[in-house]
């Protein structure tokens, strides 16, 4: 069973901490399962980031939450998503992660103004830093002691 993290305390796992392969879902889980205990902090399951990874399998957030609730370990869960929404083979999981880890929201029309200023608050370089690496610099802001 997934012991839930206190988001209040602590961040969840990076989005590139695979697990199964998928960028993304160890921190999903993360921000679920704390979500289900009342220790999601200023996190958000089901973000746009969250769904990112729902949309590319074919599930929903709804079903993914009630997964969690029921106690499901990390294995468990990659299980349940590789035989759950769209079937992928392991090449489309790892382009996938690879895309996701390389994504720089500031290339994105409607996201760069609001990038540019997120990683001004961290001392980042929007048109380098992708939002794998804001999401890190940010965890990190969040929790220095």
């Amino acid at each position: 069973m997934n012991t839930s993290k206190n988001l209040n305390k602590e961040s969840p796992r990076s989005p590139r901490s695979p697990l199964g392969g998928y960028a993304l879902m160890a921190r999903m889980i993360d921000k679920g399962c704390a979500d289900l205990g009342g220790n999601v902090g200023e996190y958000h399951f089901a973000c746009p980031l969250d769904q990112m990874l729902f949309e590319f399998k074919g599930v929903k957030a709804d079903d993914v939450k009630k997964l969690l609730g029921s106690g499901a370990t990390d294995e468990q869960v990659v299980t349940w998503f590789n035989s759950h929404g769209t079937s992928k083979t392991s090449e489309e999981i790892q382009q996938w992660s690879k895309g996701v880890e390389a994504y720089r929201p500031y290339d994105n029309p409607e996201k760069k103004e609001w990038f540019s200023g997120e990683c001004a608050k961290l001392g980042l370089k929007p048109e380098k830093t992708t939002l794998v690496e804001f999401l890190e610099a940010d965890d990190a802001a969040s929790f220095k002691n």
